[in-house]
């Protein structure tokens, strides 16, 4: 078990607190039934992510949002600025709820059924919420991970403590990816896979930046997506990675990374599709420490789509 102290949650409430996000951000909220929790991005006009959240009902008229703690003040700002005549109240919900994150057998544990499908509710009482996250692939292995969201009163979950680094390399390794405040503006979603992993919904209405996002998806200008790396060195979001055959541009950018220890450095890097031929991958610059590519748990296609 790890307390989230990089996690942050938004709390939307009123009448109208679904209608106005389903025209902010790419998922569909306004249909999202109890019991299950959705991905969901909000974008700026031009298609570039400003935020990723894990979005949940918390009652009839309530919505719950995690994101990123080092950006949620600007993007509730962001986000409070257009509610205009809206019955939607939002605020910050992190003085009052926290995130727990659960792996391995604390989580199965904490889930209570591990056949539960990612991206639903394990458990509903009260404000105390667990919910299954997709699984991370560590050696070929899938390692169970789930979130707990409780009232910041209540007694801490039961478990081994977990390092910091390690919820972060799992992070990576599960392939979904999450905005940091470095990262903001730096992809459009399909750059980090965020349709692979049900944060994109096509179908839905119109939300800020979504003609970007649909003209990546339907006119083969996507050149860019996500991919797990390895290294022998620390990574950070929104470090650049160079490739061998072209030392003077970046080929790609650091989106989220973390270490399982013993010199073992993990990451989720936005990377050119080109990039993945011949050569090699290096961090910061060509001269860098060497990236190794490693296996998600969902299949990325390697040409342009």
């Amino acid at each position: 078990m790890l307390r989230l102290h990089d996690w942050g949650l938004i709390r939307a409430a009123g009448a109208d607190a679904r209608s106005f996000l389903q025209g902010q951000l790419t998922q569909d909220v306004l249909h999202l039934p109890p019991g299950q929790a959705r991905l969901a991005g909000y974008c700026s006009p031009k298609g570039r992510l400003l935020a990723s959240f894990v979005v949940w009902p918390q009652a009839d008229d309530q919505l719950l949002l995690a994101c990123s703690a080092d950006l949620l003040p600007a993007v509730l700002k962001r986000l409070s600025m257009y509610v205009l005549r809206a019955q939607c109240k939002l605020s910050d919900a992190s003085a009052e709820l926290v995130l727990w994150g659960a792996v391995g057998p604390t989580a199965v544990q904490a889930l209570g059924d591990s056949t539960i499908s990612a991206w639903q509710l394990a458990k509903a009482d009260g404000d105390q919420t667990v919910l299954r996250l997709p699984d991370a692939l560590v050696d070929g292995l899938p390692v169970p991970r789930c979130l707990v969201c409780a009232p910041l009163t209540a007694v801490a979950p039961v478990g081994p403590v977990l390092d910091p680094a390690a919820w972060l390399a799992l992070e990576a390794r599960s392939g979904v990816p999450r905005i940091v405040a470095a990262t903001q503006e730096q992809f459009v979603p399909q750059m980090i896979n965020l349709e692979f992993v049900g944060g994109v919904d096509f179908q839905k209405g119109c939300y800020p930046g979504q003609e970007v996002v649909a003209r990546s998806q339907y006119r083969g200008t996507l050149k860019r997506r996500a991919f797990a790396v390895a290294a022998d060195a620390e990574m950070q979001p929104a470090q650049e990675i160079f490739h061998s055959a072209d030392p003077d541009q970046p080929a790609g950018m650091v989106v989220l990374a973390g270490s399982l220890g013993q010199g073992r450095f993990d990451g989720l890097a936005e990377l050119k599709l080109q990039a993945l031929g011949s050569g090699s991958l290096h961090l910061g610059s060509a001269q860098g420490p060497v990236l190794h590519p490693q296996d998600l748990p969902y299949p990325v296609p390697l040409e342009s789509v």
